[in-house]
């Protein structure tokens, strides 16, 4: 029986090797981790095909970038600004956005990703639908994710008070 040995690395510790393949034109895929990007990606199951940034992303782009604090992220572009060059981002599982993000901090550019064992490109016209509703839908999805937080606290008061 063969094992295959796995080893989890940082994405800090494989960001070099990255940058220089992407800057040489070749693509990456890696697994993200979070749950930042749900329902569209789940950590330890899909994974995201990394291409070079072109000169002008826009909006629905699903960007690795990196923050001022040296942290990477791995979220969508849901706004770009006149210049064209400027950015905010959120992951689809989340509520608040990151203005201000610059295109020199953009890494790469996901093309495709994999959820379980099948490949989709972003540009399956599936893939712009869900991007267009996912980002419509925001404000329906907080309300909904309001309502659940304060019927949950309500029920864990009134539980303590029996």
């Amino acid at each position: 029986m063969n094992s295959v040995k796995t080893k989890e690395l940082q994405l800090e510790q494989l960001m070099p090797l990255w940058k220089e393949r992407l800057e040489a034109g070749q693509r990456v895929r890696f697994s993200p981790k979070g749950i930042s990007m749900l329902p569209l990606l789940r950590q330890g199951t899909d994974s995201v095909l990394l291409s070079p940034p072109p000169a002008r992303l826009k909006k629905y782009d699903i960007v690795l970038y990196q923050r001022e604090d040296g942290k990477y992220v791995l979220h969508r572009i849901i706004e770009v600004d006149e210049s064209g060059m400027v950015y905010t981002c959120i992951g689809d599982n989340q509520f608040v956005k990151e203005p201000g993000l610059r295109h020199d901090q953009m890494i790469a550019v996901v093309t495709a990703f994999t959820r379980g064992k099948r490949e989709h490109s972003v540009k399956e016209p599936g893939y712009r639908l869900y991007c267009y509703f996912w980002h419509y839908s925001r404000p329906m999805r907080y309300l909904g994710y309001r309502i659940i937080r304060k019927l949950r606290i309500l029920r864990m008061r009134l539980k303590s008070k029996n």
